[in-house]
């Protein structure tokens, strides 16, 4: 799901627009019994609650794209009798309303998802009436053709309130303040089916972790049946394994800094684009070629590509570089240029050393203090 698929679904999470129907939850505690239960028409709530519920929600389908939110395939063997995806089609179409149905649900969760703690399973059910769009884009609520049928899962650590002194208003005193057990934000989530050109697509599902260096793969694997993503942080160290064997001997400052370049020109030509610039292994063939890597040093990329990163992967293009900075590092220095300026450091072989040289020429400061040279 791309950025626009994803903000009209957010949207549904709101008090004009909310189109869930049901509500479920199931709260755990860190021995992975279950405490308690609940399960009502989403529209029966308390307005205040309610309002607290769909922040939740919506923070499930926050963050980057390919670091905290991806879309998964499901492997064909989940989408037959028994797999994952079949599962996740019967509770859809159950609506929520079989509680044998939910039960499993919440047993499958339980069994794949290791939280010491607390946490809660949120689970909703939804039915947007797509509206048609007319040439210039606005919406035409009378044109529908289609109703996006969802389930959207949040799984919340439950953590108790900090101490602290609280202020009685009765007695007109300060005092101990009682601690109570808080719902945080989703920690991991997931949204099926996944909402691909406007309609509904069950073969993914899209997968949200709060914290992109952690994305619980296991849980994806076991419970969803989907491939576990690399995260962030895997995606660039892949990268850079790539360079470093693919180059070998000619990985050279200018060669390196050329991809860099590339690179975050690509990301600024499709900044405006919905679709993340995503790179294939192809497409890294290529940038290596484009960027002066001899031929010869490209044989049997394809070969390497697979076995750093998988059959099939790819790699967002914002994880493999920053925008924001170009670093060059020794054991003893760091540099950090930004990246538009990164033609002012250079190497050079000075008194037979190679060397980092930085221009200097004016506005020089160390430790604050304005140097003349």
């Amino acid at each position: 799901m791309n950025k626009k698929e994803i903000t009209e679904v957010k949207k549904q999470f709101t008090p004009q627009r909310c189109t869930i129907t049901r509500i479920c939850g199931c709260y755990v505690d860190g021995e992975k019994e279950k405490r308690t239960a609940f399960r009502e028409a989403f529209f029966s709530l308390p307005e205040e609650d309610a309002f607290k519920y769909l922040d939740l929600f919506k923070k499930t389908l926050s963050g980057t794209i390919g670091k905290n939110l991806m879309t998964m395939e499901f492997p064909l063997d989940e989408e037959k009798e028994g797999g994952r995806q079949a599962f996740l089609l019967r509770v859809r179409d159950s609506q929520l309303k079989d509680e044998e149905i939910l039960e499993e649900f919440y047993d499958q969760i339980i069994a794949n998802y290791e939280e010491p703690e607390n946490y809660l399973i949120l689970l909703v059910h939804g039915a947007y009436d797509i509206p048609g769009k007319a040439s210039d884009d606005t919406e035409m609520f009378d044109a529908s053709d289609e109703v996006y049928e969802y389930l959207l899962c949040s799984l919340c650590p439950v953590k108790l309130s900090k101490p602290g002194l609280s202020y009685n208003a009765e007695e007109n005193c300060f005092q101990n303040r009682i601690r109570d057990w808080i719902v945080d934000m989703p920690q991991t989530g997931f949204l099926f089916p996944a909402f691909h050109d406007r309609s509904t697509d069950l073969h993914a599902v899209l997968y949200y972790s709060r914290n992109a260096a952690k994305l619980h793969g296991e849980f994806a694997a076991e419970f969803l049946g989907c491939l576990p993503p690399l995260t962030a942080a895997d995606q660039k160290e892949v990268f850079q394994e790539l360079v470093e064997e693919t180059l070998g001997a000619d990985c050279g400052y200018e060669t390196v800094m050329t991809i860099h370049e590339k690179i975050s020109d690509m990301i600024e030509e499709h900044k405006e684009d919905p679709e993340p610039v995503t790179l294939y292994k192809e497409d890294v063939k290529q940038l290596f070629f484009e960027s002066g890597v001899p031929e010869e040093r490209l044989e049997g990329f394809e070969e390497k590509f697979e076995e750093a990163a998988g059959e099939n992967a790819s790699l967002m293009a914002a994880n493999v570089v920053s925008t924001r900075k170009f670093e060059v590092r020794t054991p003893d220095v760091v540099i950090q240029v930004d990246p538009e300026k990164a033609q002012l450091v250079e190497t050079r072989i000075l008194d037979g050393r190679k060397c980092i040289v930085i221009a200097a020429d004016e506005n020089v400061q160390i430790n604050g203090v304005t140097v003349r040279s």
